[in-house]
């Protein structure tokens, strides 16, 4: 598998652990943004759009309940609907 598309499928499969519980949101964090290679193999704004996603996602664990402009869920949503770009980006620039 192309380096960039196994790492989409490694945070998918990230996502969905931390998620469900099974992963820490830092754990998570850290790995997300140790995504180098993916991020260098997309446009440059698709690192702006990611590495906000994960700022404010980091931000809304301050929060102990959902809150209007920190909802875990839908950063969750955002995540998973970036990782669909980017695979889409990919597959169309491989």
């Amino acid at each position: 598998m192309h380096p960039p598309l196994s790492s989409i499928a490694s945070l998918r499969q990230m996502l969905s652990e931390v998620r469900g519980g099974a992963l820490s949101l830092s754990a998570f964090s850290g790995a997300a943004r140790a995504q180098e290679a993916l991020l260098h193999a997309l446009p440059a704004r698709y690192r702006e759009v990611w590495l906000d996603l994960l700022d404010r996602l980091e931000s809304s664990a301050l929060f102990s309940e959902e809150s209007c402009s920190f909802s875990q869920t839908d950063l969750f949503d955002s995540l998973a609907l970036w990782l669909d770009k980017a695979e889409q980006q990919l597959h169309t620039h491989v």
